[in-house]
C-alpha cells in the first residue's frame, strides 16, 4: 500500500494539483492532517488560494481520503466537503500498522508519546507546524508532512508512506528531504 500524507493545504488549489500530479497520482490512500480549505486569519492569502475549487477537487477524488480536522477547519468547510472532517483523531490500521492522525495543535510532545504508548501506535501523524519531520520514539514513528502551501521553512512538503518506509519530499525540487526505513 502506498499512502500520500499531506497537511495544511489552506485552500491553495495550485499546490494540491501539483501534489496530485507529481506525488499522489498512484497512491492507494491519502491522509490529510487538517487545515484543508481556509487560510487562517494569521496567514497570508497566497497565489492559487481558491478553497471552493479545492473542495471540488477533493470531492471528485477517486482515491480514498481521510481528514483529521485542523484548527482552521470549520463547520462551513464540512458543508462543501463530501468527506468527513474527523475530530480530533483518526485511528486506522493499514497493512497491519496502527496509524493515528491528528492536526497536532493541541498536543504537546509528551501528549503524543502517551497516546502512542496507550494505543500501541506504529505511525503517529500530525501537521499544524508546517515543518516536516520524521523521528522515532520507542516503537512509534512520528511524522509531520509539513505544508505544501504555507511553508515555515524553505521547503513545500508532503510525505509518502510505503511498506519499506516513509519519505518526505519537497514538491518544487522533488528532492527527498528525509527518510525513515522500517
Amino acid at each position: 500500500m502506498k499512502i500520500g500524507v499531506i497537511s495544511d493545504t489552506h485552500g491553495v488549489v495550485s499546490v494540491w494539483d501539483k501534489v496530485m500530479e507529481e506525488f499522489f497520482n498512484d497512491v492507494n490512500l491519502i491522509i490529510h492532517c487538517g487545515d484543508v480549505l481556509y487560510h487562517g486569519p494569521r496567514n497570508p492569502i497566497v497565489e492559487g488560494y481558491n478553497p471552493a475549487l479545492l473542495s471540488q477537487r477533493l470531492n471528485s477524488l477517486k482515491t480514498p481520503i481521510i481528514f483529521a480536522k485542523g484548527n482552521c477547519d470549520a463547520e462551513v468547510d464540512q458543508m462543501v466537503l463530501e468527506h468527513p472532517l474527523q475530530n480530533p483523531y483518526v485511528l486506522m490500521i493499514v497493512d497491519g500498522k496502527k496509524i493515528l492522525a491528528h492536526h497536532g495543535h493541541t498536543l504537546s510532545y509528551g501528549d503524543k508519546v502517551k497516546l502512542a504508548q496507550k494505543y500501541n501506535i506504529d505511525i503517529f501523524i500530525t501537521g499544524h507546524t508546517h515543518i516536516a519531520e520524521i523521528y522515532k520514539d520507542g516503537k512509534t514513528v512520528f511524522l509531520n508532512p509539513g505544508s505544501p502551501s504555507l511553508t515555515k521553512g524553505e521547503y513545500s512538503t508532503v510525505a509518502i508512506i510505503e511498506s519499506q518506509g516513509i519519505k518526505i519530499f519537497d514538491i518544487n525540487s522533488k528532492l527527498k528531504l528525509e527518510e525513515y526505513t522500517f
